[in-house]
């Protein structure tokens, strides 16, 4: 019997041998055969690849770059002393406060419309029409944005006008409440609520109905479901809409430009610092400025994208 199995095993691993060399022949095969037929899929991304890099990476690197050099052109670090000028520091904690709090805001207040929607139908009219109209506003900003609010809220607003003469308020008591860098934070948060409401209702849809019918099952209220299952669950997916928000205000330009004539956040500074020679005492402060940017956009989206993945671990 003990002959036999070594016969057959002696049998055996020939073609064994034969059968994975013969496998093997055929992943190589395989291989080989996809390496000669090279896809041409990857054409496909070339467009936005050389958008992103002609029109962003480029202009990017060359700003930052800019840091880093004199007037004549000579490397230096002496430019980053830039960022301990008074001015400068001041500008960074306006563009802070105005971010943190117009994102604070528009992330309270979007949750409280995507609340809100939980109760209505995912393909009814009123979701669609609050999903339509959120697409649209998130991007209404600008010059338009401005204009609106100075033609609401300005120092002749029909709101202003109408609270002075109806009920005596008058907005701009203590000064101009829209043309401040902290009256900023009205126009950003009106285009930070439609951004939160797209970027986390789908994880207020996330939320599976059978969890809320366990917690109903061993004796729990709607409070305790809400604040010991759905908010711990839902808090990275909020946070990381947060940060999104801050990046997106912290980032903005065209609003701010249009209400403020001078400096007071971060990107105001870099249009001064490029159209005046009245700079902090050296070259390239614009450059500075972009690099400093830069650092506080790449920790925001490092912290989003660890927030993203923690938060898309339930979503599976």
């Amino acid at each position: 019997m003990t002959t036999h199995s070594t016969t057959d095993s002696l049998t055996r691993a020939p073609r064994s041998s034969v059968s994975s060399a013969a496998a093997g022949a055929g992943a190589t095969s395989a291989r080989s055969g996809r390496r000669r037929r090279p896809s041409v899929a990857w054409l496909g991304f070339t467009p936005f690849a050389a958008y992103v890099v002609l029109f962003l990476a480029i202009p990017a690197v060359i700003a930052v770059a800019s840091g880093f050099f004199t007037a004549d052109g000579v490397f230096t670090f002496a430019n980053l002393k830039a960022l301990q000028d008074p001015t400068i520091v001041k500008a960074f904690q306006g563009s802070f406060v105005v971010s943190i709090s117009s994102a604070l805001l528009g992330a309270v207040i979007g949750a409280l419309v995507c609340f809100a929607l939980l109760g209505t139908r995912a393909d009814g009219l009123l979701r669609t029409a609050i999903d339509s109209a959120a697409s649209v506003l998130a991007q209404f900003g600008g010059i338009m944005l401005a204009f609106a609010f100075i033609a609401t809220i300005g120092f002749q607003g029909f709101v202003t006008l109408w609270l002075k003469t109806t009920f005596g308020l008058d907005l701009n008591a203590n000064g101009a409440l829209l043309y401040s860098v902290p009256g900023l934070v009205i126009p950003y948060t009106y285009f930070e609520v439609p951004l939160m409401v797209l970027t986390f209702m789908p994880a207020m849809e996330g939320l599976k109905a059978t969890w809320g019918e366990a917690a109903a099952t061993l004796g729990a209220t709607r409070f305790h479901y809400w604040t010991r299952i759905a908010m711990p669950v839902l808090a990275p997916a909020f946070w990381g809409s947060v940060l999104l928000l801050f990046a997106n205000a912290f980032s903005s330009f065209a609003t701010a430009a249009a209400l403020l004539s001078q400096g007071g956040i971060v990107p105001l500074t870099i249009k001064q610092q490029l159209t005046s020679e009245t700079v902090v005492g050296v070259s390239n402060t614009a450059g500075v400025l972009a690099l400093g940017m830069l650092v506080v956009m790449v920790v925001v989206m490092g912290a989003y994208s660890l927030l993203q993945r923690r938060a898309a671990r339930w979503q599976r």
